[in-house]
This record gives C-alpha cells, structure tokens and sequence, in this order.
C-alpha cells in the first residue's frame, strides 16, 4: 500500500519562496530532528509540570453582534481570539479541540475549557488562520465552523490546501505576505511577514506559508502576531513603520523554554516587550500561554515574568496584560 502524497503550494519563486519551500529571508531555518530529540531527551531537561487542569475563572458569552465603532475582543485561550466589528464576527486561530496534535489519544492536551463554548459563539463570518501548526491550523474546529456558519477562511499560501484536503466544505482563500483583504464592512486584513515557520508532519516543513496580521478597524489597526521569535526585532518595527499607528498589538508570550531551542521560533516576556516597543502599539495583550504546555516553562511563568519585564522597561503593567480564557476587552 503506497502512502498518498499530500498536495503541496506551487507556484512563482520569490523574495520569500524557493519553488519548493518558503523561508524568511530574516529568519533562520526551523530546528533539526536532532536538536528536537537532543531537548526531549537529552537527560539534562528541565520540565516544570503543568497541572492536569486549571479553569479560567472567566467565561464569555458574546453578543450577536458588535457595531458603533466599537471593537470587542474575547479571548478563546491560546492562541484563539473572536473579534467583532461592524457586524462582522473574525475568529483567530480557532482551536477548540482537546488536543493538539496529528492524533486524538496523545499530544499537548487542553488545561482549561475555551473562554466561549462552541454553541455561544455567535455567527461567525470569517476566519484568520496563521500558519499550519496543530495548536494553530486545527482541522476538526475548522470542520466544524464550515458545517454550522460557512465562513471564508483566510490563510497564508499553501495552508489552503491543507484545509480543502481534510474538508471540501472548508471555504479556505490563501495568501501571499503584504496582501490586503478585503473583509466586509469596512474591515479589512493585511498578512504581514513573521519570524516563525511551519510544518504538519516531519515530511513537509514550510511547505506552507506562515503570517501575522493587521487588522484595519473603526477603532484603529490591531496587529495580532499569532506565533513568533523575535530576532533582531525587525518584523515588528517593519510593521510599525508600514502599518502604524496600532491601536492594540496581540502578542505571544509562552513556549519559550527551553531559550536555545525556543528562541527563533518563539518569544518570552522579554522578547515581547520589546516588539510592544518596536511595534509601537498603544497597548499589549499577552497571548499563547496557559493553555496547551507545549514546552517546559511552568504554566504561570510567562504571566509572571511578563510582570517582570515591564518593570524593569519602566512600562506600565496596565499597557501589556496576559489574559486568561474568557476575558473580554473592549476598544
């Protein structure tokens, strides 16, 4: 029996594409299979365990809808957020699966419940999904999305296909790096670049394009960085120059440890801080943390030290707040 070979992006080489795979021409390339074998199990790694479960002491039940100029945000957990705007409804990484993982019975498992239960959501008219990792790209949520509100599906190249594959009915539309879309009621995203990569199995790494995202909204830009490094911090101010002034920044602050595997994918509260500052947002909020435990850091470090680090910056902790499942904020 010959394994079925999954349909991959093709298309023009670019400034960020080769013909095969993409790459980030201010990255690095994404760890070996080595190094990632040297962490799991090379006997001087540092785990804190993470409680088997930890509930939010927030739950949200949005409103149908949201107009007037105003911008509401509710925070799913993780990575997942839902946006609502002139009556639009934008899920963010929509992941409300138990685990996420190629399989249902292993891989990093959920500590809390989302912050909106699937049957409060409201109608939901698109969806933004970064890039194709399993706490990202969540296939049986997307499924589900598809079945119940039909949404367009908005993806970086390449992750598309991922999508249409598992589920025809999954409205996916993928794009390049600094394109614009036009999202309905006078919203609009751009997908800007990100210093992460991509990959659903060991076999196809950055076969698929990856991005962060600037929303334009009646209460300003929201620029929501979904999974990134930091580097040189050069994403953020790229972003800041071309798309600024940002109302609100979106920013990851967990899976960090440990740093010399983590730091070129992932940012700690430090990172983040600086990219708040490169970016030039008005104001943080602290995402992709407290949910999955996809590395070793405690499950209330990144809060902790996101404190930390905003002090020692002399930035106001009200700037910059880590959320929990279930928070709303308004704008």
């Amino acid at each position: 029996m010959t394994r079925r070979r999954r349909k991959t992006y093709s298309g023009p080489p670019s400034d960020h594409f080769d013909g095969q795979k993409f790459f980030d021409p201010d990255g690095v390339s994404p760890k070996s299979l080595s190094d990632l074998l040297r962490w799991q199990f090379g006997g001087r790694r540092n785990r804190m365990v993470w409680p088997a479960w930890v509930p939010s002491p927030h739950a949200d039940v949005p409103p149908r809808e949201v107009d007037g100029g105003k911008v509401r945000l509710s925070f799913v957990g993780h990575a997942s957020w839902l946006i609502q705007a002139n009556g639009l409804n934008i899920l963010v990484d929509p992941v409300w699966s138990m685990r996420v993982s190629p399989v249902s019975w292993a891989g990093p498992k959920r500590r809390n419940h989302p912050g909106i239960a699937f049957e409060d959501l409201p109608r939901i008219d698109v969806v933004l999904v970064s890039h194709g990792h399993y706490d990202h790209l969540d296939l049986a949520t997307l499924s589900r999305l598809a079945k119940n509100f039909d949404p367009r599906v908005v993806t970086p190249l390449g992750n598309d296909l991922t999508m249409r594959e598992a589920d025809a009915a999954i409205r996916a539309e993928a794009f390049d790096w600094h394109d614009r879309v036009e999202l309905g009621a006078g919203i609009a995203v751009h997908l800007v670049p990100t210093r992460h990569w991509t990959a659903r199995s060991l076999f196809d790494r950055n076969q698929a394009l990856w991005a962060s995202f600037v929303l334009e909204t009646p209460a300003g830009k929201i620029y929501v960085v979904c999974d990134s490094g930091y580097g040189e911090g050069r994403h953020f101010r790229r972003v800041g120059e071309a798309h600024g002034p940002l109302r609100l920044a979106i920013l990851p602050i967990g899976a960090y440890e440990p740093r010399w595997f983590m730091r070129d994918q992932h940012m700690n509260p430090d990172d983040a801080v600086k990219a708040l500052l490169d970016c030039g947002a008005e104001a943080a909020l602290g995402h992709h943390h407290g949910t999955f435990q996809l590395t070793d850091e405690a499950i209330d470090a990144p809060a902790e030290a996101l404190v930390e680090a905003l002090d020692a910056a002399s930035i106001p902790r009200e700037r910059f707040v880590a959320v929990k499942p279930g928070q709303v904020v308004e704008i």
